[in-house]
């Protein structure tokens, strides 16, 4: 499995370590040849789910791949079919944790001293369990807290594997069937592969950490914070960082502790991210609320960058004009922002693409939150994935078709309109003289 997708070349390396790597690569398509046998034989005796529920299925036995895979579809309507989208709303990133023996191995690797002259203590049990990584806390040997976020064991091996396997399956996909060329799944699969390898490589998280904490410094923000990286206790594998205590930003009551005016707090957020769209080299591309948190001393901490966004201006222009549209109820200002967005081959009726839109105001004005902490931020990423596929259903039925960029500031745009309903009710986010998300 030595060649790369093209435009994403791996780094060189030593002989013995490409013949181990491609003894790897053989042994994981075997194994995913016997997941696609089990699949095939439960199918073959009648166990016959609807096609997306099985294809989830299928993928959550093959592992971090294909669960990424699944999340990428579930975050990318602009791409897959809306059955395929919700079906794949399911495929969780939490996995069962790895003994912190494996876990200890990875540290051992990738530094040079022993742990005990690095760390005062780690805790063996995760925080977190994901796809790609575990995350622990920990002491320095000065106090500090922080948390290390470890990549589970042949991870990129797998990754890379699974990516060539499934470029050359859409390459000779698109030979056999032309009329694909249009929808260019091999280029979805490019697409996912440049995504998946960035998140896997913890250089470019902690590169982007530091890149967003300069912009917030460059702009004299001191309301907004992003975790400090350790960089000689980071490496490819392993990213150590500050770590931080607050809450999540649905949590209404306990925002409330810390910060004595919750709307100021979260007009603080926004207006730190809608900065970021035009003062920053990219925007944080999954602000759910588990990714904001209220610190303890009130400011907004932003979390977890491994998924950035890149816009160019004009796409940008575009999508503050289709949400200004939404809000305002101007349907026919919400297809003429789609069409500037969008990509056709066609000539569309504007008209008609309005009055279509005009069905989403209705799901808009449903989005009435449940002040539940315990369930909020699974209501809100059903209520926004919803609304999402809906306006790109309707904008594909007249040929449109949309940059995945457009899905990711969208839905961005929707948490955001989701937590205004919480913590700021009586705000309107494009009236607010507050906000400074048009400029």
């Amino acid at each position: 499995m030595a060649q790369a997708i093209p435009g994403n070349t791996p780094p060189v390396s030593h002989p013995m370590g490409l013949f181990a790597d491609g003894v790897k690569g053989a042994l994981r398509i075997g194994q995913t040849a016997m997941v696609l046998s089990r699949t095939g034989l439960r199918w073959a005796s009648g166990e016959r789910p609807p096609f997306p529920r099985l294809l989830r299925r299928t993928f959550e036995e093959l592992g971090a791949t294909y669960i990424k895979l699944g999340q990428f579809i579930a975050s990318s309507p602009t791409f897959f079919p809306a059955a395929y989208v919700e079906e794949f709303q399911g495929c969780l990133d939490q996995t069962t944790p790895l003994p912190f023996s494996v876990m200890e191995r990875i540290l051992r690797e990738e530094f040079d001293q022993p742990l005990d002259q690095l760390f005062h203590s780690i805790d063996p049990v995760p925080l977190a369990s994901a796809s790609i990584a575990q995350v622990h806390c920990a002491r320095l040997l000065n106090g500090d807290e922080v948390v290390l976020k470890i990549q589970k064991p042949g991870v990129s091996n797998i990754l890379l594997t699974d990516l060539n396997f499934l470029y050359l399956s859409a390459r000779i996909t698109e030979k056999l069937a032309p009329k694909l060329a249009w929808t260019s799944m091999s280029g979805v699969v490019q697409e996912i592969q440049r995504t998946m390898m960035e998140e896997c490589d913890f250089v470019k998280e902690a590169n982007n950490l530091e890149t967003f904490a300069r912009f917030l410094e460059d702009t004299g923000n001191r309301d907004a914070t992003v975790p400090k990286v350790y960089r000689d206790l980071s490496s490819r594998r392993v990213l150590t960082m500050e770590r931080f205590h607050g809450v999540p930003l649905t949590d209404l009551e306990s925002i409330r502790r810390f910060s004595k005016d919750p709307e100021r707090t979260l007009i603080t957020a926004m207006n730190t991210w809608f900065a970021s769209l035009t003062q920053c080299e990219f925007f944080h591309a999954d602000v759910h609320a588990g990714n904001l948190m209220v610190l303890e001393d009130g400011r907004i901490g932003f979390i977890d960058f491994g998924i950035v966004g890149r816009i160019r201006p004009t796409t940008w222009e575009g999508v503050s004009d289709f949400m200004a549209a939404i809000m305002a109820g101007d349907f026919n200002r919400m297809a003429d922002a789609m069409l500037r967005i969008g990509i056709t081959n066609d000539t569309v009726d504007v008209d008609a693409l309005a009055k279509d839109l005009s069905s989403v105001q209705q799901h808009l004005d449903g989005m009435v939150p449940d002040y539940d902490s315990a369930h909020v931020m699974d209501q809100t990423e059903d209520d926004v994935n919803h609304l999402l596929m809906d306006l790109v259903r309707i904008g594909e039925s007249h040929g449109l078709h949309f940059p995945r960029e457009f899905a990711l500031l969208i839905k961005q745009f929707l948490y955001f309109d989701r937590y205004v309903h919480i913590l700021a009710p009586e705000m309107d986010m494009f009236v607010d003289e507050r906000l400074n998300m048009l400029h």
